[in-house]
């Protein structure tokens, strides 16, 4: 490979590089952003179920799978994806 062979490849490899990290930033504002209307959407049902006297994650884990409430990847709950969840809640109320 010549010296300007290697320069012009060296270019469109940087610049690849470039589109690739953009690219992969959206992808991770498009999921924050889907992560966050979950979060909202199951906010609610977390809460009905906290004032029905459930207080503890392993509980409202519990209570979710009992109602049928997938996660968002279609999974079942845990208290660590009930945490997850609280905290985004918190974070966002936290930034507003």
């Amino acid at each position: 490979m010549t010296e300007g062979n290697f320069v012009a490849y060296y270019r469109v490899s940087t610049d690849r590089k470039g589109e690739q990290l953009h690219a992969a930033r959206k992808g991770v504002s498009v999921r924050m952003q889907q992560a966050d209307a979950f979060a909202a959407n199951v906010l609610p049902i977390i809460r009905d179920i906290e004032n029905a006297g459930v207080t503890t994650l392993k509980g409202i884990a519990e209570a979710l799978n009992a109602r049928g409430i997938k996660t968002a990847r279609g999974g079942s709950w845990h208290p660590t994806t009930v945490k997850n969840v609280l905290q985004r809640q918190w974070r966002e109320s936290k930034a507003a």
